[in-house]
């Protein structure tokens, strides 16, 4: 009995069968990695500086070009982005750039003195608020903060709902 035991046979079937354990443990324990361990991410309340206020017109809104790392699970990636700037004489203010009726990109238009949607002819007003269109509230605005002559944004939204003044 003991003989049967340690035939070729039984030796190549454990060996096939550890085999087959060290790749199922080389596959299942980086997913069970990705699944369980919550990757490091950036803090979203981190403030990023975008411009300098006495580079800015009073009263002129400004497309500002900046760049951020944003975090997506275990990728880390710098883009460029960009962030309306209207400086004011007490505040400046820092729109997201998208439309808030379906997320489209906006300008400015000097001719009427709005920001206007081309895709969908939202017009909005310089403080943001909803002018005209099927947008049903006013730009989204980025939590700011002045510190040292330099504006700093977050990339926390502060919305502005339809009935609130900006």
């Amino acid at each position: 009995m003991d003989q049967q035991n340690h035939t070729r046979r039984n030796f190549y079937v454990r060996a096939i069968n550890l085999l087959g354990a060290v790749i199922t443990a080389a596959l299942a324990l980086p997913a069970a990695a990705y699944l369980l361990i919550k990757p490091n991410s950036q803090d979203s309340g981190e403030f990023i500086e975008v411009a300098d206020l006495s580079q800015l017109t009073p009263g002129k809104p400004e497309e500002v070009v900046y760049r951020r790392t944003r975090v997506d699970g275990w990728k880390r990636m710098e883009e460029k982005t960009t962030t309306w700037v209207v400086k004011n004489q007490d505040k400046t203010v820092a729109f997201a750039p998208s439309c808030t009726h379906l997320g489209c990109a906006y300008h400015w238009n000097d001719e009427i003195q709005s920001f206007l949607c081309p895709c969908h002819s939202s017009v909005f007003a310089l403080d943001g608020t909803v002018v005209s269109g099927p947008a049903a509230r006013p730009l989204d605005r980025y939590v700011s903060k002045t510190v040292a002559g330099k504006l700093l944004i977050s990339q926390k939204l502060e919305k502005v709902g339809s009935n609130a003044s900006a």
